[in-house]
């Protein structure tokens, strides 16, 4: 039985319903009074259900449709806007491995290989497995990504902070705060709402966390100051990434200070607590990583100290008053 149009009473707006095959009894509105277009529009539709009730839901599964279907999910929309543009005529079937990687190549032809992979090839992937695990199109794995030489992220120590505090207004300073408080990312900032913010326990409730485990970080003074002078009319950080950043990088070079990353905070946060003596394992568990050997890998910097194994014969106890006297009687003697 195919699709019928009608009007409810009173109304302009051309409507449809029908069971196209048993048991699938389909109804909705086409969103136009216009009875010319409101059938083509249900020709469409008739079109695309046969074609996937006979061919399966990847002959008519577009980028578009599987971002759609990503972002009602909750996923993170970064990056996605410029992958949208460039698949915006494409059938998930068609996209391929090859083709996702050249993807990555026109859409940012002057940047490294870590930037394609991040802003590309991670992203575009998500989606199309996203589908994937509600059985609309087959996973799509890809086994080489683009080759780049892995930088040290520098973390931000309390110094940078303090002098990034002191030039930035009252949002951006509790940004940076947050990030460097609790170790949250900048994507787990942006998403924070003041439900999550408990300031009589002071805690802080991270969400939607990179390995899926929500956290409860506890807040600082210095934290719970910076969060307490936000206006309520909004989420804490509700600003774009791109407007977060452009901002973060004027603070900094208006400071004098070196222009480090948001996720600098993240590095900040696990080397500050590891040498303040806490053990790799406390800390993993305080940033939310999967393992100590995560921190010790990537997030843990070394003092940049070559006199620090003076402590080995415990020297640094000893006055630098009478280290100097016996050099210098030393010095005489010779």
């Amino acid at each position: 039985m195919p699709l019928k149009l009608y009007r409810s009473k009173g109304g302009s707006i051309w409507l449809y319903r029908g069971t196209l095959a048993p048991g699938d009894r389909l109804r909705g509105s086409t969103r136009t009074a216009n009875r010319q277009i409101a059938a083509q529009i249900i020709s469409e539709i008739e079109t695309r259900y046969w074609k996937r009730h006979l061919d399966g839901p990847q002959e008519v599964l577009t980028f578009p449709m599987a971002v759609a279907l990503y972002l009602k999910a909750g996923k993170s929309d970064r990056f996605i806007d410029k992958l949208e543009d460039y698949w915006k005529n494409a059938k998930i079937k068609d996209m391929t491995v090859g083709a996702i990687k050249q993807s990555a190549i026109d859409i940012y032809p002057n940047v490294s290989g870590a930037t394609r992979n991040r802003q590309v090839l991670t992203p575009t992937l998500a989606i199309i497995n996203h589908c994937a695990e509600l059985e609309l199109c087959p996973p799509l794995r890809m086994k080489k990504r683009f080759s780049f030489e892995r930088k040290i992220k520098k973390p931000i120590t309390l110094e940078w902070l303090d002098a990034f505090c002191a030039s930035a207004d009252l949002q951006l300073a509790a940004l940076a705060t947050l990030m460097f408080a609790t170790g949250c990312r900048i994507s787990e900032a942006r998403r924070l709402e003041w439900y999550d913010i408990d300031f009589q326990k002071r805690t802080v409730l991270i969400r939607k966390t990179k390995n899926k485990r929500q956290r409860l970080p506890h807040m600082p003074q210095r934290l719970l100051l910076a969060l307490a002078q936000l206006p309520r009319d909004e989420r804490p950080f509700a600003f774009a990434f791109t407007t977060a950043r452009e901002a973060w990088e004027r603070i900094a070079k208006a400071a004098g200070i070196e222009v480090l990353t948001f996720h600098s905070c993240r590095h900040g946060f696990a080397t500050k607590l590891l040498h303040d003596g806490i053990d790799v394992v406390t800390v993993a568990k305080l940033g939310g990583w999967e393992s100590a050997q995560q921190v010790l890998a990537t997030y843990g910097h070394a003092k940049d100290d070559p006199k620090l194994t003076d402590g080995l014969f415990d020297e640094r106890l000893t006055e630098p008053k009478v280290i100097t006297n016996e050099i210098n009687s030393l010095d005489k003697k010779v």
